[in-house]
């Protein structure tokens, strides 16, 4: 593991054992990163009235965001010193409706490149059931490119 990724792990872990969210857009919708390691990302959430569309289930937009992050910080995690990454494609499938539930989203990195990272996220919910799987490919910003 690289040192920006150990810095990563260790400083999400450290703002978990605090308390914290990881990032503000995490506290604001109720994330909680409750596993990671370098490659691999556990998110948990629940979702409430609070994240409904019109219709009464959970908006689609809740759940992309949920599989992004957890892309996201899977990506983070195996970045080298001064790297960043950017997503640069995303594409998810809807498989049950959600409605008042607890959901988990595991995001792994399926392959990495020099330049380009393929992420894979399955979202289940309570009962284990899969409730949405994304695919993503994300761009490594190499120092003085971020």
């Amino acid at each position: 593991m690289s040192s920006q990724a150990a810095s990563i792990v260790e400083s999400v872990r450290a703002l978990l054992a605090r308390g914290e969210p990881p990032f503000p857009l995490a506290g604001l919708l109720g994330f909680t990163i409750t596993a990671l390691e370098p490659g691999c990302v556990v998110v948990a959430f629940d979702a409430t009235e609070a994240h409904t569309n019109p219709m009464g289930t959970l908006h689609g937009g809740v759940l992309c965001t949920l599989a992004d992050t957890a892309m996201g910080i899977a990506h983070a995690s195996i970045l080298a010193d001064g790297e960043s990454y950017a997503t640069v494609e995303l594409k998810i499938n809807f498989l049950r409706p959600v409605l008042r539930e607890k959901l988990r989203a595991v995001g792994r990195v399926v392959n990495a490149g020099r330049t380009l990272v393929l992420l894979e996220c399955d979202i289940t919910n309570q009962r284990d059931q899969l409730v949405a799987r994304a695919l993503s490919t994300s761009m490594t910003l190499k120092k003085g490119s971020a």
